[in-house]
């Protein structure tokens, strides 16, 4: 098909900040990828909550319009000059800025961009490609879990919660997860939650302390902010880590040194898998551990939701209203 006869290429973008209505999807020029760059023809897309921030303006695009999005999966369809590791029809994924994921087609710096094996589809790709990286962070980078350690492991039931748990469990950690509702529960001991709370029925700090007789948890990973962290304060050893993953209620919390020793010896981790992506020595070799352990069933990868892409605005509604489970993805071939 002659480039005139190909139709045009469609993403999503916002014009100003808003709500979900704020996203438009309409077609958009796309160039040949730059020097260092390969073109990606995506088949599936990641749906993060990072999107809905930047769509709120809560941390703003570099400009507007802009397309939203940071992860998606493809195919590799051109190179720009000096591109080495990656081919024409190599299957690749991505978790990273810049910004701009939600579209047909896109152009990235090949440094950014990792190979994916036959065994992991498009569509576990884009759903696992930040969540699980972050979970590799976290494993291998911010926190050192040991055999008989204890882990609370907040929203356990969603896309990372579901991997950082089954991953977790693989360093010989008491996984305790923390859900929104008994059905959650189900899906979250299915995949290897020692103990689950229900948070409609029980506040998690009086769980976490029944559970463990009073002597708390090694780590606490949390993505709440505000109240949330400060109560999972409470439940931490003497040397506990608390691990904040986002500010999804109440924003990024303050807290006193004075709260966190010398007496209870605390410390605390606000990390960000951008810096891990952009930092790390061989990304490429996190990435083929994550993958291996996708491809070979170990670590399952839950789709929660397929849209199109011109339907991120229900998607995106969807993710805020927190009662999905897994992650979300959009696909450009439904549209």
């Amino acid at each position: 098909m002659s480039a005139a006869a190909r139709p045009p290429e469609r993403a999503v973008r916002i014009h100003a900040y808003g709500d979900a209505q704020a996203m438009v999807h309409e077609a958009v020029a796309v160039p040949p990828p730059a020097a260092g760059e390969v073109q990606i023809r995506q088949h599936a897309v990641g749906i993060n909550y990072l999107d809905t921030y930047h769509r709120r303006g809560v941390f703003p695009l570099p400009a507007l319009p802009g397309v939203l999005g940071v992860e998606a999966a493809g195919e590799v369809v051109a190179a720009g000059e000096g591109v080495t590791r990656l081919r024409i029809g190599d299957r690749v994924a991505y978790a990273c800025p810049p910004v701009g994921s939600y579209t047909s087609l896109r152009n990235l710096a090949e440094r950014f961009v990792v190979k994916v094996p036959d065994g992991v589809s498009h569509e576990q790709a884009a759903a696992a490609t930040l969540q699980g990286l972050t979970a590799h962070m976290l494993l291998h980078k911010v926190t050192r879990p040991m055999p008989g350690q204890s882990m609370l492991v907040h929203a356990a039931a969603g896309g990372l919660g579901s991997l950082l748990t089954q991953w977790a469990k693989r360093f010989g950690v008491r996984v305790i997860g923390v859900v929104g509702s008994a059905a959650k529960a189900e899906l979250a001991r299915a995949q290897g939650c020692d103990e689950v709370i229900v948070g409609e029925t029980e506040p998690f700090a009086e769980g976490v302390k029944r559970i463990t007789g009073g002597e708390g948890v090694d780590v606490v990973f949390e993505g709440l902010g505000g109240r949330v962290f400060h109560e999972s304060l409470t439940v931490l050893k003497p040397f506990g880590q608390i691990v904040n993953l986002g500010q999804v209620a109440e924003g990024l919390p303050g807290v006193s040194l004075a709260d966190l020793g010398p007496a209870r010896s605390l410390s605390v981790s606000v990390p960000g898998v951008f810096a891990y992506v952009r930092t790390h020595p061989d990304l490429q070799a996190a990435a083929d551990e994550l993958f291996g352990l996708v491809a070979r069933g170990e670590l399952q990868v839950r789709i929660g939701g397929r849209f199109a892409l011109r339907d991120a605005a229900a998607a995106h509604r969807a993710l805020q209203s927190r009662g999905t489970t897994g992650s979300l993805v959009l696909l450009p071939g439904m549209d």
